[in-house]
């Protein structure tokens, strides 16, 4: 088991260093999720599919992601509060490539 160390500012500006697994299949949302750093119901709405904005977030480093698929990307020009470093979390696995990621969740639209 591989663990990841990935430091999260919550939507009341808290940050949280937490410990993410790799070998879960989990996503940045979902992890999010875990660890409840934001109220249930406003993040992750539709599930993880790229359907909503409700977990976008702003990538704070300098860490190479997975490429921004179509879907993505229609999804952010559709939502609010978007910022160049804007992503899905829901579209971003956890993987060792990201120890170290810093990230802070988008306001709620």
């Amino acid at each position: 088991m591989s663990d990841v160390t990935i430091k999260i500012t919550d939507r009341e500006g808290v940050l949280h260093e937490i410990q993410a697994p790799t070998d879960m299949a989990m996503n940045l949302m979902e992890i999010i999720r875990s660890y409840e750093l934001a109220p249930e119901g406003t993040i992750g709405v539709c599930g993880g599919m790229a359907m909503c904005a409700s977990c976008q977030c702003y990538v704070n480093s300098d860490h190479e992601l997975p490429e921004m698929s179509p879907d993505e990307d229609l999804m952010l020009a559709e939502a609010f509060y978007v910022e160049d470093n804007s992503r899905l979390g829901c579209q971003i696995p956890i993987t060792t490539a990201l120890n170290g990621l810093e990230i802070e969740i988008a306001p709620e639209s």
